[in-house]
């Protein structure tokens, strides 16, 4: 059964890999240079970024701006191709029936609300209790931008799978989850426990911490511009920049940016992301995560990944690559997307995670 529209599938072509860092690489993973490093003075770059982050930041976006019939019956006829995952819960569980479903989830605006302050991006406790139920029930990991050890202590779950800097950060229990170990070197973390990890941009640690250093410099210049290092990416923030700032910023971000040719940029929601020109993103993540735990190119595996943001589309676009999975888009406004299915915002999103635990508990008890 497809989800969404006629040429959205559902997961991956999974490849394989070495790699040269940490936990066991499935063959054939390369890592290729990416080359998106922006000219000097690229105000047609700059503009561009500004304007995707004006599209998807309200009151610009589509679904909030114009006639509102016109706003409706776009909403109406977006949902016709992405529809909710409440709605057609139980299309879904019939699909996965019988199949290992394997969990993949964003961090904000996904797990918690997207807030000022990424500092107060906290997951609420009932949240934390789906979550960890959720874990009981199926393979389940957390992809997101953000530093891993910032997510790790937001979340609090060490059953968990965590994967930082989107996807170039990756941490699981050394027991499993679930049943199911992730092949790979050990090490301990900072509490002492065993770990299995993967970091495919190792290399660009000091590099990042060069780059961090001359952001800073500028973004302490911008008022309500913030800066987050990621470990292996670097987040600006504009969230609370003021508008007519924007460009500014940007362009002092693209300028910089010149000096550290093995790093490339990429635009977030009102965020600009500095990460390192390598071909890894959180498709690379997920594809990693399933071969590592022996689930990848199974008919049998029902991948799902539920994600907010423009970074989650490289996940969207990996289940795409076969009909066996589901991708779920959190948001309110119409936008692009390669999700087949959607949610309004993290209280579906806990609503969805409960109703599964709940269904999955019930199959259980029926066996």
């Amino acid at each position: 059964m497809a989800f969404g529209p006629k040429d959205n599938g559902v997961i991956a072509d999974t490849l394989r890999a070495t790699s040269k860092h940490m936990l066991t690489t499935p063959a054939g993973f390369a890592f290729s240079k990416l080359a998106f490093i922006p000219t000097k003075n690229d105000l047609g770059l700059v503009n561009g970024w500004v304007d995707a982050m004006k599209a998807c930041s309200p009151p610009h976006s589509r679904y909030l701006k114009g006639d509102p019939f016109d706003i409706a019956l776009q909403y109406r006829n977006w949902i016709l191709k992405h529809p909710s995952a409440l709605t057609i819960f139980d299309q879904i569980v019939e699909v996965a029936k019988g199949k290992q479903i394997v969990m993949f989830l964003d961090y904000d605006g996904t797990l918690s609300p997207i807030v000022k302050d990424p500092e107060s991006a906290v997951m609420s406790e009932a949240m934390r209790s789906a979550v960890k139920k959720l874990a009981a029930c199926f393979p389940t990991a957390i992809i997101s931008g953000r530093n891993r050890e910032k997510v790790f202590d937001f979340v609090r779950l060490p059953e968990l799978y965590y994967a930082g800097s989107h996807g170039m950060d990756i941490m699981g229990p050394a027991q499993g989850s679930y049943g199911l170990k992730a092949k790979g070197e050990k090490a301990v973390d900072g509490k002492g426990n065993e770990v299995v990890l993967f970091q495919p941009a190792k290399d660009f640690e000091s590099t990042m911490d060069k780059v961090f250093t001359v952001l800073e410099d500028i973004v302490k210049k911008v008022n309500g511009a913030k800066i987050e290092h990621n470990k292996f990416s670097i987040s600006v923030h504009f969230r609370c920049v003021q508008e007519e700032d924007w460009a500014n910023l940007a362009e002092e971000v693209q300028v910089a940016m010149q000096f550290f040719p093995s790093l490339c940029l990429t635009q977030g929601r009102k965020v600009l992301e500095v990460r390192p020109a390598i071909a890894w993103d959180k498709g690379k993540a997920l594809e990693y995560l399933l071969n590592a735990l022996g689930l990848e190119g199974r008919a049998d595996v029902f991948p799902v990944y539920i994600g907010d943001d423009r970074t989650d589309e490289d996940a969207f676009k990996v289940l795409n690559k076969q009909r066996h999975g589901l991708g779920i888009l959190v948001s309110t406004a119409v936008k692009e997307t390669n999700a087949q299915s959607s949610l309004r915002d993290p209280s579906e999103v806990l609503e969805f995670l409960q109703r599964l635990v709940s269904w999955q508990q019930a199959q259980a008890s029926s066996d």
